[in-house]
């Protein structure tokens, strides 16, 4: 009898761990469940990020002196309380296992459009074309996150770039694990950005077109297809659906097919500034849900957005191909500077030895020279900047997406490594 109940016991202990443990369920006060999206304009728009509520909040993990503190996960907590010798069962997850401790999914910045003019009347609501009376919540960003199980403490911001959304950090063309899930093992939360009028921040009031490889003409609804021209200035081949020799790119029809998939028409036009304060609404918004400051990933256009986004909740930037470099001496220059930012900017493959009658090679030379100048002069003036040439480090056959590629993994462990060596662990 007595072993019967003693098997009781740990079967029911064993059923409340599985419930407690489940990847993807979420307490119902959880940041992205209770955020509050709408704020106040000040001069026509929402200053600042948007709020969240008090019990979302990590309080414990801010001191008074406001310096941030990394937070206590779960797991932590429970360690505290258990007896040495004993224990938690979260040292027993093997690495290869992905656990989820709170997802969920919130926006950040944007505006609130003034009423349009007249009285808003209930009786015709959307029947009421001239949507008198009616405001509009726009151009924010959009963030899912996943924290887990064994947090270090240290969240990880990804904006992705043109033509992209979040979806590109999250998979690869093949269906192997992204940059996202590699990073939540090694214990980094991931916060995944769409940045607005892109993707689930699609909501704006700017609704024409412009620029290179858009997907719609400009000032028209004609479609512009850029299959091609993407591929190409990628550097994933010369014409698709050739590769480079050597390369990492994932091979077969359905692997390219699932890449040309990926891509995220703009909703409205591009605007640097504005994507810059929104991302700066998520580092502030990601700095109270968690108590710490954020590695932030960019990637291509949104690296040049990364240079221009407030300072004060980033603890370093891993730029990834980024859409240029700031100027030595500028604002931007000067304002990573005094903040002591680290910084580390990776380059792939097929730009020394990239087809010479492509306009893209050059291109994109120019762009890792601008960066070798930018890491030079910053680190003179008592900087942290790498630039990372990832051939002469002997990884090879990467594109201008090495996030997908089929060494993904280890590129992000020369990544993680780097991380380590700031402390950031």
């Amino acid at each position: 009898m007595k072993r019967k109940n003693v098997m009781a016991i740990l079967l029911a202990g064993i059923v409340t761990v599985s419930m407690v443990a489940g990847c993807g369920s979420q307490p119902e006060n959880t940041p992205g469940n209770n955020k509050v999206q709408g704020s106040t304009p000040v001069d026509d728009k929402t200053q600042g990020s948007g709020s969240t509520l008090e019990d979302d909040k990590t309080q414990d993990s801010t001191p008074e002196d406001g310096e941030a503190q990394g937070n206590m996960t779960e797991g932590d907590k429970a360690q505290e309380n258990t007896p040495e010798g004993t224990s938690t069962g979260m040292d027993t997850i093997p690495s290869d296992v992905l656990m989820i401790a709170r997802q969920g999914m919130f926006s950040s910045g944007g505006i609130v459009t003034e009423p349009v003019e007249g009285d808003y009347d209930p009786s015709t609501n959307w029947m009421d074309i001239t949507r008198a009376g009616n405001t509009a919540h726009v151009d924010h960003a959009n963030v899912f996150y996943q924290i887990p199980a064994n947090d270090n403490g240290n969240p990880i911001v990804y904006l992705h770039g043109y033509g992209q959304s979040r979806m590109g950090w999250m998979t690869t063309p093949d269906g192997r694990e992204g940059w996202s899930d590699l990073f939540l093992k090694k214990g980094y939360a991931a916060f995944l950005v769409d940045q607005p009028r892109r993707g689930e921040a699609g909501a704006t009031t700017s609704m024409t077109m412009d620029g290179f490889l858009d997907t719609w003409a400009e000032d028209s609804k004609d479609y512009k297809p850029g299959d091609q021209a993407w591929y190409t200035h990628f550097r994933i081949g010369r014409v698709a659906p050739e590769r480079y020799e050597g390369s990492q790119f994932p091979e077969g029809d359905e692997a390219q097919n699932q890449f040309f998939r990926q891509m995220t028409p703009n909703t409205g036009n591009f605007d640097q500034a504005l994507d810059a304060a929104a991302l700066g609404a998520v580092m502030e918004d990601v700095y109270e849900m968690t108590g710490n400051k954020s590695i932030f990933v960019t990637h291509s256009q949104g690296g040049a957005v990364g240079w221009d986004v407030p300072v004060e909740n980033i603890s370093a930037i891993v730029a990834i191909e980024p859409g240029g470099t700031p100027q030595p001496g500028s604002e931007q220059y000067q304002k990573l500077l005094e903040a002591d930012i680290p910084i580390i900017i990776y380059f792939g493959d097929y730009i020394d030895n990239g087809p010479e009658d492509i306009m893209s090679t050059g291109f994109w030379k120019g762009v890792r020279d601008g960066a070798v100048q930018f890491a030079e002069s910053y680190n003179a003036d008592s900087g942290d900047c790498t630039v990372v040439n990832l051939p002469d480090e002997g990884i090879t056959g990467n594109s201008h997406f090495m996030f997908q590629e089929m060494n993904n993994d280890v590129i992000a462990d020369h990544i993680a490594t780097w991380l380590e060596s700031k402390g950031l662990n």
